[in-house]
């Protein structure tokens, strides 16, 4: 009885943080518009992972990398058709701890992958290259099947920014209250959701508690989908059955195509040469290493210093979301190619000083208002005006909070935001100020004035809700939007009349901060 009890307390304090966040806030389903056709009538819903835009993910920074295909591939743009029994046999091959199983509802998910998914296939081959090495490496270390990493193709397409229509992000797809229970650190400045290693490590925290629960890793699996309250509750309407097939007409419909997908992810991400697919190839450094960052440090003093490519750092470093370490207040990972790290600690103080004065200006310790002298907080009050496109869920996800703290803050019956509504919003900044950043001291205007009248990047001219921004060799409207919390690429192009995300060096753009 002790040990039941203690079982039902878990289950629904799992079901809590990973479930009844979706059910109780009214959030939309995390899956798309395939499953529109006749595959939901025997698989249910389509992740949004398979929905995603590729060519807007090939054109996004983590994956500027990717070049042409191997040239001594094979590649078609048509599938291949093979009998039942040659899939079957092929899944028996593989070395596993999973049973990977096959029939109609398995099939039906391999022809969805390796027929009208062959792009995001091919680019899932080239990610895979970069990121099943360091997810193998954590599931060795914590003694699982090494065939988990195909979750993260169900997922997140193997998209390490990830972020779903309800808040769900990176490879592993953490909700923010379940991220936060599994030891992620998640504010406006760092999200360990989107770091690879860490993420990695707290799915397998869940795995382990899920498989002490049900013995079974197909349970396990549904329950990453849905939690364990709805899986007890589709053994309990089976009669107490309790493998994954027998239980599949009385689970949500998302998850009846969870564990299908999972065996067709496993299926295609070995077979696909079979099936005449080839990997996109990627130039990203598989040799890296990593050095602990003691000090608040911008992506910026690493790229010129190093004379790196911005966008690589930030491909190898997902995790921090405004290009700000916060070093200064506890030691970071800051993760480089093998040879740049030896630059790095070659040139460690050039690198921390260079610039520091314009990039980490706003760089301190945050003392909330009314708070006690010598006692800091990094809880900031802040204000943001909603941009075209914006929703709740990608305005909680920027600042590393819920929904429902939003909802809370300003009043709000419903999660639907108008666009140019100013939200109030108290966020956890990591140390670095949002305030700061908009209302500069005399000493920094003049600061910032006489870098105008050189070479600058940032001309401070307040007025109308507007600063200007001198463009650099290298921007982007999505870098540049990065400086500025609260303000999009979208929100850029639109104030400033551009027909596209083209831009020009020397070109001085308006930014709607105000």
């Amino acid at each position: 009885m002790k040990y039941l009890f203690t079982l039902l307390c878990f289950c629904c304090f799992f079901t809590v943080a990973r479930a009844q966040e979706t059910i109780n806030e009214n959030e939309e389903p995390q899956y798309s518009g395939l499953s529109t056709d006749s595959l939901s009538v025997d698989v249910g819903l389509i992740p949004e992972s398979l929905d995603a835009d590729v060519d807007s993910l090939l054109r996004s920074w983590h994956v500027q990398y990717f070049s042409k295909r191997d040239e001594y591939c094979h590649d078609d743009d048509a599938n291949v058709w093979f009998p039942d029994s040659v899939y079957r046999e092929r899944l028996e091959r593989l070395p596993r701890v999973i049973s990977l199983p096959y029939n109609k509802v398995v099939r039906d998910c391999i022809d969805l992958y390796a027929d009208r998914r062959r792009n995001l296939v091919r680019y899932m081959l080239g990610m895979a290259d970069f990121y099943f090495p360091i997810i193998e490496q954590v599931l060795d270390e914590h003694n699982l099947p090494i065939e988990l990493k195909y979750l993260a193709v169900v997922e997140s397409a193997l998209n390490p920014v990830a972020l779903s229509r309800v808040g769900a992000c990176g490879l592993w797809q953490f909700m923010l209250p379940t991220g936060k229970i599994y030891g992620l650190e998640i504010n406006s400045l760092v999200d360990e959701r989107r770091d690879p290693v860490k993420a990695t490590q707290a799915a397998c925290r869940y795995f382990k508690d899920m498989y002490a629960i049900y013995g079974d890793w197909n349970l396990v699996l549904a329950s990453y989908n849905c939690g364990p309250g709805n899986v007890n509750k589709a053994i309990r309407r089976s009669g107490g059955k309790t493998d994954f097939w027998d239980i599949f007409p009385y689970l949500p419909k998302e998850t009846r195509s969870y564990v299908p997908l999972f065996i067709a992810a496993n299926y295609i991400m070995n077979y696909y040469c079979d099936h005449n697919l080839c990997p996109m190839q990627t130039s990203l450094p598989l040799a890296t290493d990593t050095v602990m960052v003691t000090k608040a440090l911008h992506l910026e003093q690493v790229a010129d210093v190093l004379n790196m490519d911005i966008e690589q750092i930030r491909a190898l470093n997902p995790q921090y979301k405004r290009d700000i370490i916060p070093g200064n207040a506890e030691p970071c990972v800051l993760k480089l190619p093998v040879n740049q790290t030896y630059a790095f600690i070659d040139n460690e103080d050039t690198v921390y000083t260079h610039r520091a004065d314009d990039l980490l200006a706003n760089c301190m310790a945050y003392a909330a208002p009314g708070s006690e002298k010598g006692n800091t907080s990094t809880r900031e009050k802040i204000t943001h005006r909603v941009a075209s496109g914006e929703n709740i869920y990608m305005v909680a996800d920027r600042y590393g909070v819920t929904p429902k703290e939003v909802r809370s803050w300003n009043g709000l019956k419903s999660n639907r935001l108008a666009t140019g509504r100013r939200l109030t919003l108290y966020v956890d900044n990591g140390g670095v100020a949002f305030a700061s950043a908009k209302v500069k001291t005399n000493a920094n205007a003049k600061t910032a004035s006489a870098k105008t009248t050189s070479s600058s990047t940032i001309v401070e001219k307040q007025g109308n809700g507007f600063v200007s921004y001198r463009v650099k060799s290298g921007d982007s409207l999505y870098t540049i939007s990065k400086k500025y919390p609260g303000v999009s690429a979208s929100l850029i192009q639109k104030a400033n009349g551009l027909h596209d995300t083209n831009i020009r060096p020397g070109q001085v753009l308006k930014i709607p901060v105000g």
